[in-house]
């Protein structure tokens, strides 16, 4: 089954190269572990035109969302064979996830400042004045 791009007007008035057929060629590409920027040049678009075409095409958006758990899996699932290789690089690969997957891959820490029975700080504030 042969796919044409459609060449509709986008947003701008020219016309987009959005071709349904992309949708499944952007899922292998999350199986591969790809990021979005790989999955763009692939395509021989930028990312932007990527994100405007899952804004007008539910089926890409669908792809495109589909596309990036494939990619967390492929990336965790490299983390779990790492560990019983020898020479695995944890610290590149950590960096990595929590880079590319934020929501569920950063340590996420919560700070509150405040004072006594979680009231307000106690500050004092000393006037110092010269004389004329």
């Amino acid at each position: 089954m042969a796919s044409e791009a459609t060449e509709k007007a986008g947003p701008g008035g020219r016309p987009t190269l959005y071709d349904p057929a992309y949708c499944e060629r952007v899922i292998e590409m999350g199986r591969q572990g790809k990021s979005l920027v790989q999955i763009s040049v692939s395509l021989g678009v930028v990312r932007q035109t990527v994100r405007n075409w899952a804004d007008e095409h539910p089926e890409f958006l669908a792809a495109l969302t589909r596309a990036r758990e494939e990619s967390q899996a492929w990336w965790e699932n490299m983390g779990q064979e790492g560990l019983v290789m020898q020479g695995f690089n944890a610290s590149l690969w950590g960096k990595n996830v929590s880079c590319r997957f934020p929501d569920d891959w950063t340590d996420k820490t919560k700070q509150e400042l405040s004072g006594p029975d979680g009231g307000p700080i106690p500050t004092t504030i000393t006037v110092v004045g010269v004389a004329p």
